[in-house]
């Protein structure tokens, strides 16, 4: 008889119900467009529940320049599945560090 534990990590990652808990949905969808776009997201600014499962706004570097401040930031939307897949994503807006988005 084989018997299998869950270590506290394993614990953490999953939500009582089976799925993706929250940090794992946003680990997951960071790396997935990451994987996609090449392009990795430095902060999520939106993480929210849908009838059809998540939806994500991240911030990407997209053009680094020097002065750090005149870099190109751009805000990704990410739609999840329930499972925490990737199924769609789109750049809703591009804009200077400095300036921020507006």
């Amino acid at each position: 008889m084989t018997h299998t534990t869950n270590t506290p990590d394993e614990g953490d990652r999953r939500a009582a119900s089976g799925r993706p808990a929250l940090p794992e949905l946003m680990r997951a969808a960071r790396a997935q467009l990451a994987e996609l776009t090449g392009l990795q997201p430095e902060t999520v600014t939106r993480f929210e529940k849908t009838e059809d499962g998540w939806l994500l706004e991240a911030e990407v570097l997209e053009l680094a320049r020097v002065p750090d401040t005149m870099s190109l930031m751009a805000l990704y939307e990410l739609v999840l599945d329930h499972e925490g897949l990737l199924i769609g994503y789109r750049r809703i807006g591009r804009y200077e560090r400095a300036k921020g988005n507006q």
